[in-house]
């Protein structure tokens, strides 16, 4: 189970910058509840990123407000540890919550935006899209 994002910028501000924070956020990806076979589809493939990258959103409406379930998985640890921070970041959130939610000002707080390439910056990018176009499309159904 994924701590609370309060505690993982918590944890992320005691580690050192660069080996300690990746091992860290693989350490996140491993606390990611299993993502079921079923759900690796097109329709759930993420596009935009360097691995492959799967995310299922839908909308809890047995709270009020409704709010955004996610699950996530990917066939890179490291990337599924960047899922996990995204997902910490957005999950069980209400649309109007997630259309405020800025990843990289996040990223950039922890210190971990510096550390990432281009390339997983452009599959964070990716997720985050795809969450918030999520987000505004269940919340319109």
């Amino acid at each position: 189970m994924l701590p609370p994002i309060a505690t993982i910028i918590e944890n992320f501000g005691i580690l050192d910058e660069g080996p300690d924070q990746i091992e860290y956020l693989i350490e996140l990806g491993r606390a990611l509840p299993p993502f079921p076979e079923a759900l690796l589809t097109e329709d759930n493939r993420v596009h935009g990123c360097e691995s492959q990258v799967w995310v299922e959103s839908r909308m809890d409406t047995t709270q009020a407000p409704p709010r955004l379930n996610l699950r996530g998985t990917s066939d890179s640890t490291v990337t599924k540890g960047l899922i996990a921070l995204v997902m910490a970041l957005h999950d069980g959130k209400t649309p109007e919550e997630i259309a405020d939610v800025d990843v990289f000002a996040v990223f950039r707080e922890i210190g971990l935006g510096a550390h990432l390439t281009s390339k997983r910056s452009n599959g964070v990018r990716a997720m985050a899209e795809r969450i918030h176009r999520d987000a505004a499309r269940l919340r319109a159904a």
